[in-house]
């Protein structure tokens, strides 16, 4: 009988940990305080708003989010999407503070960090955040 109420009790947890990952993939969070950018996501930067994705080689949401970011960049003005493969660039993630693969981060061209979104971004909240900082 306790292997019953064992199996029962991972089950449960298992279950409240894949609702809460679920509950936060796709969330936008704003702007942390400014930091000093890494030079390879420096480098990206363009004019207007650039969605810097982070990803790694082996990353199955990455393309996912990739074809979303591109598709969104593309239909709006002042809006770049790039992405950056930090499989060997874990001083990257580091000094950004990432701690998942998809991470999109929106900056603006002076690097001043605009929002982040961890996981497969949600296209229309994602442009409805970015509506104000767009020209």
């Amino acid at each position: 009988m306790t292997g019953v109420w064992a199996l029962l009790g991972a089950l449960a947890a298992a279950g409240a940990i894949g609702v809460l990952l679920k509950v936060r993939e796709g969330r936008i969070s704003r702007a942390k305080d400014s930091i000093d950018l890494p030079a390879p996501v420096r480098d990206l930067l363009a004019p207007g708003v650039t969605l810097v994705q982070l990803s790694t080689t082996f990353c199955a949401p990455c393309r996912h989010a990739k074809v979303v970011l591109r598709d969104l960049a593309d239909r709006t003005d002042g809006l770049t999407h790039a992405e950056l493969d930090v499989t060997n660039l874990p001083d990257v993630t580091t000094r950004l503070g990432v701690m998942r693969t998809p991470t999109t981060i929106a900056l603006k061209p002076d690097g001043t960090e605009v929002l982040r979104v961890g996981g497969v971004p949600k296209r229309d909240s994602l442009l409805a955040a970015l509506r104000p900082h767009l020209p």
